[in-house]
C-alpha cells in the first residue's frame, strides 16, 4: 500500500480517543482466555507492506535524504480527530533513538511506545494493545538498539558490578533474565550486542505470551510482532527474526 493509499484511510475509518487507550491499559490480562481481537478493517497495511516502508524510510535515514512527511500543516489538521498509524514501534526510550526519526516518518504514521530497554509493564502492554485492537495496527516492531544503557545496568548488576535503587532497580532487574539466558562471550563489544538482540526477541515473546490480544490477533488477523536492532554507527535498523 502506497502513502497515498494510507493518507486516504484518514477518510474512512476513525480512532478512539486517549480515554479509550487507557481504559485498555488498565484490564491488561483481564479478558477471558477464548477472548478474540476485532478483525482488522480492510484498509490496514499488512504486515509485509509496513515493513517496507519502514525499512525505506531508514533507508533515507541512513544516506541523509530524509523527506520528513506528515509535518505539514494540511496534514496536522487531519489528524484533530483521527489517526490510522500504520505500524506500533516498542522501543527504547534512548534518546538517540526516535522511531519516527529513524523511520522517516511523520505525525500519525507510526503509533509509539517507549520504555527503557523496551521493558514491559501493563501499561506498555496496554498501549501495544490498543495500537492493534482500536486502531488496526498489523505490525508490531520491538526495537533495540546498540550499546543499551539499560541492558548495559543489567549485565553490571548481574555481574555484582552496580547497585541501583528505586525504579531503575525495578527496570535492572527485569532485564537480568535476558543477560542470563545470553551465552557468555569473550569479547564485551558482541556480549553485549547479543543481549541487546535477546532483550527484543524476548519481549515479542512476553507481548504474546502476556497478552490474549496480541495472541489472538497474530494467529487470527495477520498481525506480526518482530524483533529488530537499531545500529547507532550505520543508523540502520536491522530485522532480527
Amino acid at each position: 500500500m502506497s502513502e497515498h493509499s494510507v493518507k486516504n484511510r484518514f477518510n474512512r475509518r476513525s480512532a478512539l480517543g486517549i480515554g479509550a487507550m487507557a481504559a485498555t491499559a488498565s484490564v491488561v490480562g483481564a479478558l477471558p482466555a477464548d477472548a478474540s481481537s476485532p478483525t482488522p478493517p480492510d484498509d490496514s497495511v499488512d504486515p509485509a507492506t509496513a515493513w517496507k516502508m519502514l525499512t525505506e524510510g531508514n533507508a533515507r535515514f541512513v544516506t541523509g535524504e530524509q523527506r520528513h512527511p506528515h509535518e505539514q500543516l494540511e496534514w496536522r489538521e487531519k489528524l484533530v480527530d483521527e489517526q490510522h498509524p500504520f505500524a506500533c514501534v516498542l522501543g527504547c526510550a534512548d534518546s538517540r533513538v526516535s522511531p519516527e526519526l529513524v523511520f522517516d516518518h511523520g505525525l500519525g504514521d507510526l503509533f509509539t511506545v517507549r520504555s527503557a530497554g523496551e521493558v514491559l509493564d501493563d501499561s506498555v502492554l496496554g498501549s501495544v494493545e490498543y495500537a492493534v485492537e482500536h486502531l488496526g495496527v498489523r505490525l508490531v516492531v520491538v526495537l533495540g538498539h546498540e550499546s543499551c544503557g539499560a541492558v548495559s545496568a543489567a549485565r553490571d548488576f548481574v555481574r555484582g558490578k552496580g547497585e541501583f535503587a528505586g525504579g531503575v532497580s525495578t527496570l535492572v532487574r527485569s532485564i537480568e533474565a535476558t543477560v542470563l539466558a545470553t551465552p557468555p562471550e569473550a569479547d564485551e563489544a558482541k556480549f553485549l550486542a547479543a543481549c541487546v538482540d535477546n532483550q527484543a526477541r524476548r519481549v515479542v515473546d512476553q507481548l504474546k505470551e502476556r497478552s490474549v490480544v496480541l495472541r489472538e490477533a497474530a494467529a487470527k488477523h495477520d498481525v506480526e510482532i518482530v524483533p529488530a536492532s537499531y545500529n547507532l554507527h550505520t543508523f540502520a535498523v536491522a530485522r532480527l527474526d
